[in-house]
């Protein structure tokens, strides 16, 4: 009968009740009740599911780093409020529609930031994408050219959260403006986004370019962030130096 029982198991996908009814059928395991046993296959299930849903969201957000919040460094030459940053923690900026703003030197530890709270968003059941700004519009271009840019701006529109590092690398061309235009206009009041850049703020309206229409992006973009500045050396020349 178990043998059966664990197949229907099996063939309704309830692995996580598989497996923990399974292993309650070992003779050196605990007696349960009825009631304790119900409770435990059912716990067993939800946990089973919510950790695979962690996994597929963390795979289709496709993080440069794999980064954790514990692990931030917040060595008083960072200068990083660590309250501040705790906070972020519980992705309440996420529900609130709140955008966070992330720059400091080359090697300063942005992306690592950027990737840690993107995984603390999908531990927490929210949809996240992350992209070298780069690249992002790269592909945009080139789904232009395909006829799949709707597509890809509409993908980007569902995401709870938008993460692109390495802002102001490179000027925005006229057609990259636009696009990224498009991508804050649709976030702005509904969804989150990070921005990590090594360039301050402020000179963030020349990278963009043409005065209307930086003026539109950042006036979204600055209006409901919370701003995060790096301070110190590369953590790469200093995580090199202590090898």
């Amino acid at each position: 009968m178990n043998t059966q029982t664990l197949e229907h198991m099996k063939q309704l996908r309830l692995y996580g009740m598989y497996r923990a009814f399974d292993g309650s059928l070992s003779p050196q395991n605990i007696t349960y009740t009825n009631d304790e046993l119900v409770a435990y296959l059912i716990q067993s299930e939800w946990d089973d599911r919510q950790n695979r849903k962690i996994e597929r969201l963390t795979k289709a957000a496709r993080f440069r780093y794999s980064a954790v919040m514990e692990a931030i460094d917040y060595d008083a030459s960072r200068c990083l409020d660590k309250n501040q940053i705790q906070r972020f923690s519980s992705c309440d900026f996420i529900t609130q529609k709140q955008n966070i703003l992330i720059t400091g030197s080359t090697g300063a530890g942005k992306s690592y930031m950027a990737s840690a709270i993107g995984h603390q968003a999908c531990s927490l059941g929210h949809k996240v994408m992350y992209f070298n700004t780069n690249k992002l519009f790269t592909m945009l271009k080139t789904s232009k050219a395909d006829g799949s840019y709707l597509k890809q701006i509409n993908k980007l529109e569902k995401q709870d959260l938008l993460i692109l590092d390495d802002f102001g690398l490179k000027a925005l061309d006229s057609i990259n403006r636009h696009s990224f235009m498009e991508i804050i206009e649709d976030r702005h009041g509904k969804h989150s986004i990070i921005i990590a850049s090594q360039l301050p703020v402020e000179a963030w309206h020349e990278i963009i370019g043409e005065q209307t229409i930086a003026d539109a992006i950042l006036d979204r973009l600055v209006h409901t962030a919370h701003r995060i500045d790096i301070k110190g050396e590369s953590m790469r020349k200093k995580l090199k130096n202590n090898h």
